[in-house]
């Protein structure tokens, strides 16, 4: 009785692993077979994320060299 529980137990984990697996590469097969054959996904645009990767970062220095106001002490400290 034992044997056959364990092997219900464990054949429905299995079962459950490779439903699991299926489901999860079947969504991306056709990625799978493109990049398997050496074909480069036609939605993919690389540059044009470089670009506005380089535009953000260009943003935040621009916005991190605006003029901070001396502090008095600092006035004082220069004098």
């Amino acid at each position: 009785m034992m044997a056959v529980v364990s092997f219900a137990v464990f054949a429905s984990a299995f079962v459950i692993s490779i439903y699991t697996l299926s489901v999860t590469i079947g969504m991306h097969k056709d990625r799978i077979i493109g990049a398997l054959r050496g074909q480069a996904p036609a939605d993919r645009h690389p540059l044009a994320a470089l670009v506005r990767a380089e535009q953000r970062i260009a943003v935040r220095r621009w916005a991190a060299q605006t003029a901070r106001p001396t502090s008095a002490h600092r006035m004082r400290a220069a004098a």
